[in-house]
Protein backbone atom coordinates (compact mmCIF):
# COMPACT_ATOMS: atom_id res chain seq x y z
CA UNK A 1 0.00 0.00 0.00
CA UNK A 2 1.15 3.49 -1.20
CA UNK A 3 2.29 6.04 1.25
CA UNK A 4 -0.94 8.15 -0.03
CA UNK A 5 -3.12 5.67 0.13
CA UNK A 6 -2.28 4.39 3.46
CA UNK A 7 -3.14 7.67 4.68
CA UNK A 8 -6.49 8.54 2.91
CA UNK A 9 -7.54 5.00 4.74
CA UNK A 10 -6.17 6.65 8.23
CA UNK A 11 -7.92 10.05 7.02
CA UNK A 12 -11.28 8.23 6.56
CA UNK A 13 -11.02 6.04 9.85
CA UNK A 14 -10.85 9.02 11.79
CA UNK A 15 -13.46 10.97 9.79
CA UNK A 16 -15.65 7.78 10.27
CA UNK A 17 -15.06 7.17 14.17
CA UNK A 18 -16.35 10.98 14.47
CA UNK A 19 -19.32 10.63 12.40
CA UNK A 20 -20.77 7.71 13.48
CA UNK A 21 -19.94 8.75 17.37
CA UNK A 22 -23.05 9.73 19.34
CA UNK A 23 -21.24 13.18 20.89
CA UNK A 24 -17.92 14.70 19.76
CA UNK A 25 -14.50 12.83 20.22
CA UNK A 26 -11.60 13.81 21.19
CA UNK A 27 -7.84 14.32 20.62
CA UNK A 28 -7.20 11.76 23.10
CA UNK A 29 -9.65 9.39 22.42
CA UNK A 30 -9.15 8.91 18.55
CA UNK A 31 -5.29 8.52 19.34
CA UNK A 32 -6.47 5.53 21.75
CA UNK A 33 -9.15 3.94 19.57
CA UNK A 34 -6.86 4.15 15.98
CA UNK A 35 -3.41 3.11 18.08
CA UNK A 36 -2.03 5.17 15.24
CA UNK A 37 0.68 7.99 16.54
CA UNK A 38 -0.12 11.07 18.34
CA UNK A 39 1.37 13.27 15.62
CA UNK A 40 0.19 11.35 12.57
CA UNK A 41 -3.78 11.64 14.13
CA UNK A 42 -3.07 15.80 14.76
CA UNK A 43 -1.39 16.15 11.19
CA UNK A 44 -5.02 14.42 9.70
CA UNK A 45 -7.69 15.93 11.58
CA UNK A 46 -5.53 19.13 10.95
CA UNK A 47 -6.08 18.44 7.36
CA UNK A 48 -9.77 17.37 7.79
CA UNK A 49 -10.52 20.14 9.81
CA UNK A 50 -9.07 22.78 7.29
CA UNK A 51 -11.44 21.36 4.20
CA UNK A 52 -14.46 21.50 6.40
CA UNK A 53 -14.86 17.76 6.95
CA UNK A 54 -14.42 17.98 10.94
CA UNK A 55 -14.82 20.95 13.58
CA UNK A 56 -14.24 21.24 16.72
CA UNK A 57 -17.13 22.10 19.86
CA UNK A 58 -16.25 24.63 22.19
CA UNK A 59 -14.61 22.06 24.23
CA UNK A 60 -12.01 21.17 21.44
CA UNK A 61 -13.82 17.68 20.77
CA UNK A 62 -14.30 16.91 17.07
CA UNK A 63 -17.47 16.47 15.19
CA UNK A 64 -18.69 16.13 11.70
CA UNK A 65 -18.04 19.54 9.79
CA UNK A 66 -19.95 22.55 7.61
CA UNK A 67 -19.59 19.98 4.60
CA UNK A 68 -21.75 17.01 5.96
CA UNK A 69 -24.13 20.21 7.12
CA UNK A 70 -24.07 21.82 3.86
CA UNK A 71 -24.88 18.26 2.56
CA UNK A 72 -27.77 17.24 4.61
CA UNK A 73 -29.31 20.40 4.37
CA UNK A 74 -29.20 20.50 0.34
CA UNK A 75 -31.24 17.62 0.13
CA UNK A 76 -33.15 18.07 3.19
CA UNK A 77 -34.16 20.95 0.39
CA UNK A 78 -34.95 18.86 -2.09
CA UNK A 79 -36.86 16.45 -0.38
CA UNK A 80 -38.85 19.66 0.70
CA UNK A 81 -39.41 20.66 -2.90
CA UNK A 82 -40.58 17.15 -3.98
CA UNK A 83 -42.98 17.21 -0.78
CA UNK A 84 -44.74 20.57 -2.16
CA UNK A 85 -44.32 20.08 -6.30
CA UNK A 86 -46.12 16.56 -5.96
CA UNK A 87 -49.77 17.72 -5.98
CA UNK A 88 -48.57 19.74 -8.83
CA UNK A 89 -46.47 17.00 -10.75
CA UNK A 90 -49.96 14.95 -10.79
CA UNK A 91 -52.10 17.29 -12.29
CA UNK A 92 -50.23 18.16 -14.77
CA UNK A 93 -49.99 13.97 -15.47
CA UNK A 94 -53.74 13.84 -14.56
CA UNK A 95 -54.70 16.79 -17.43
CA UNK A 96 -51.85 14.85 -20.03
CA UNK A 97 -51.46 11.28 -19.49
CA UNK A 98 -48.06 11.80 -19.91
CA UNK A 99 -45.04 11.68 -18.05
CA UNK A 100 -44.23 14.27 -15.44
CA UNK A 101 -40.35 15.20 -13.95
CA UNK A 102 -39.71 17.80 -11.68
CA UNK A 103 -36.16 18.63 -12.19
CA UNK A 104 -32.90 20.16 -10.39
CA UNK A 105 -29.40 21.71 -11.20
CA UNK A 106 -26.50 19.48 -9.63
CA UNK A 107 -23.22 20.92 -11.00
CA UNK A 108 -23.68 21.78 -15.08
CA UNK A 109 -26.55 19.13 -15.28
CA UNK A 110 -30.03 18.49 -14.14
CA UNK A 111 -31.13 15.46 -12.12
CA UNK A 112 -34.71 13.43 -11.69
CA UNK A 113 -35.91 14.31 -8.61
CA UNK A 114 -39.60 13.06 -9.33
CA UNK A 115 -42.02 11.61 -11.31
CA UNK A 116 -45.71 11.07 -12.40
CA UNK A 117 -46.01 7.71 -14.57
CA UNK A 118 -47.38 8.27 -18.00
CA UNK A 119 -50.72 6.10 -17.53
CA UNK A 120 -49.92 5.09 -21.49
CA UNK A 121 -47.74 1.87 -22.42
CA UNK A 122 -45.77 4.02 -25.00
CA UNK A 123 -44.37 6.62 -23.39
CA UNK A 124 -43.83 5.27 -19.37
CA UNK A 125 -40.42 5.62 -18.69
CA UNK A 126 -38.79 5.93 -15.80
CA UNK A 127 -36.10 9.29 -16.12
CA UNK A 128 -34.29 8.28 -13.05
CA UNK A 129 -30.30 8.48 -13.63
CA UNK A 130 -30.55 8.36 -17.68
CA UNK A 131 -28.40 10.65 -18.30
CA UNK A 132 -29.31 13.40 -20.65
CA UNK A 133 -26.99 16.77 -21.92
CA UNK A 134 -28.79 19.14 -20.99
CA UNK A 135 -29.01 21.19 -24.72
CA UNK A 136 -31.08 18.03 -25.34
CA UNK A 137 -33.38 17.86 -22.38
CA UNK A 138 -36.32 20.60 -22.27
CA UNK A 139 -35.58 20.84 -18.49
CA UNK A 140 -31.81 21.53 -19.47
CA UNK A 141 -32.67 23.99 -21.95
CA UNK A 142 -34.76 25.57 -18.79
CA UNK A 143 -31.93 25.47 -16.23
CA UNK A 144 -29.29 26.81 -19.14
CA UNK A 145 -32.27 29.65 -20.14
CA UNK A 146 -32.08 31.12 -16.25
CA UNK A 147 -28.35 30.61 -14.95
CA UNK A 148 -29.38 27.74 -13.12
CA UNK A 149 -26.55 25.88 -14.82
CA UNK A 150 -23.36 26.95 -16.47
CA UNK A 151 -23.40 26.74 -20.09
CA UNK A 152 -21.08 24.18 -21.97
CA UNK A 153 -17.71 25.77 -23.05
CA UNK A 154 -17.13 22.66 -25.73
CA UNK A 155 -18.77 22.07 -28.54
CA UNK A 156 -22.50 19.79 -27.89
CA UNK A 157 -22.71 16.01 -28.58
CA UNK A 158 -25.38 15.73 -31.14
CA UNK A 159 -27.46 12.92 -29.89
CA UNK A 160 -29.92 12.93 -32.77
CA UNK A 161 -29.72 15.22 -36.75
CA UNK A 162 -32.20 16.76 -34.76
CA UNK A 163 -30.36 18.38 -31.42
CA UNK A 164 -28.49 21.80 -31.27
CA UNK A 165 -25.63 22.02 -33.21
CA UNK A 166 -23.50 24.50 -31.56
CA UNK A 167 -23.30 27.00 -28.83
CA UNK A 168 -24.98 29.77 -31.25
CA UNK A 169 -27.66 28.01 -31.79
CA UNK A 170 -28.26 26.99 -28.17
CA UNK A 171 -28.20 30.82 -27.30
CA UNK A 172 -30.61 31.84 -29.72
CA UNK A 173 -33.12 29.26 -28.30
CA UNK A 174 -32.73 30.01 -24.67
CA UNK A 175 -33.81 33.67 -25.98
CA UNK A 176 -36.32 32.29 -26.80
CA UNK A 177 -37.04 30.12 -24.15
CA UNK A 178 -37.04 33.59 -21.77
CA UNK A 179 -39.27 35.02 -24.22
CA UNK A 180 -42.10 32.02 -24.12
CA UNK A 181 -41.25 31.03 -20.50
CA UNK A 182 -41.07 27.43 -21.54
CA UNK A 183 -38.14 24.79 -23.05
CA UNK A 184 -39.55 22.63 -25.88
CA UNK A 185 -37.53 19.53 -27.66
CA UNK A 186 -38.37 17.72 -30.75
CA UNK A 187 -36.64 14.57 -31.50
CA UNK A 188 -33.30 15.83 -29.75
CA UNK A 189 -32.26 13.43 -27.43
CA UNK A 190 -34.35 10.24 -29.02
CA UNK A 191 -36.34 10.52 -32.48
CA UNK A 192 -39.58 10.60 -31.47
CA UNK A 193 -39.64 11.83 -28.23
CA UNK A 194 -41.06 15.33 -27.43
CA UNK A 195 -40.48 17.16 -24.11
CA UNK A 196 -41.93 20.77 -23.10
CA UNK A 197 -40.83 22.41 -19.46
CA UNK A 198 -40.78 25.36 -17.12
CA UNK A 199 -39.24 26.99 -14.44
CA UNK A 200 -39.60 26.89 -10.92
CA UNK A 201 -38.63 29.85 -8.62
CA UNK A 202 -37.71 29.49 -5.00
CA UNK A 203 -38.93 32.65 -2.27
CA UNK A 204 -35.51 34.77 -3.86
CA UNK A 205 -37.26 34.65 -7.23
CA UNK A 206 -33.90 32.20 -8.60
CA UNK A 207 -34.71 29.01 -10.65
CA UNK A 208 -34.15 26.35 -8.26
CA UNK A 209 -35.85 23.45 -10.19
CA UNK A 210 -38.18 22.95 -13.46
CA UNK A 211 -40.87 20.85 -14.61
CA UNK A 212 -41.41 19.32 -17.68
CA UNK A 213 -43.98 16.96 -19.73
CA UNK A 214 -42.51 14.39 -22.02
CA UNK A 215 -44.22 11.61 -24.43
CA UNK A 216 -43.99 10.55 -28.38
CA UNK A 217 -43.91 12.96 -30.44
CA UNK A 218 -46.77 11.25 -32.43
CA UNK A 219 -48.84 12.28 -29.28
CA UNK A 220 -47.54 15.83 -28.67
CA UNK A 221 -46.45 17.07 -31.65
CA UNK A 222 -48.53 20.10 -32.39
CA UNK A 223 -49.75 20.38 -28.58
CA UNK A 224 -46.75 21.66 -27.62
CA UNK A 225 -48.00 25.74 -27.14
CA UNK A 226 -51.03 24.32 -25.35
CA UNK A 227 -48.95 22.11 -22.68
CA UNK A 228 -46.39 24.81 -22.62
CA UNK A 229 -49.35 27.76 -20.89
CA UNK A 230 -50.42 24.37 -18.82
CA UNK A 231 -46.95 23.68 -17.53
CA UNK A 232 -46.21 27.24 -16.98
CA UNK A 233 -49.07 27.87 -15.38
CA UNK A 234 -48.60 25.27 -12.83
CA UNK A 235 -44.86 25.84 -12.04
CA UNK A 236 -46.07 29.59 -11.50
CA UNK A 237 -48.33 27.99 -9.22
CA UNK A 238 -45.48 25.76 -7.49
CA UNK A 239 -43.09 29.10 -7.40
CA UNK A 240 -45.89 30.66 -5.48
CA UNK A 241 -46.18 28.26 -2.68
CA UNK A 242 -42.72 27.78 -2.68
CA UNK A 243 -42.52 31.74 -1.84
CA UNK A 244 -44.76 31.57 1.01
CA UNK A 245 -42.34 28.96 2.71
CA UNK A 246 -39.98 31.40 1.97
Amino acid sequence: MGQGTQSIDRAAELLSLVIHAPTAVTYTELVETTGLARSTVSRLLAALERNGLLERDPEGAFRGGAMFTHYATRFDRVESLVAVAQPYLERIGEHTGETVNLGVPRGDTVVHVAQVDSRYVVGATSWVDVDVPPHCSALGKVMYAFDAIPLPDGPLPRCTSASLPDRSALLRELERIRERGFAETSGEFEEGLDAVAAPVRGADGLVHAAIGVSGPTFRLEGEHEELGALVVAESERLSRALAKLG
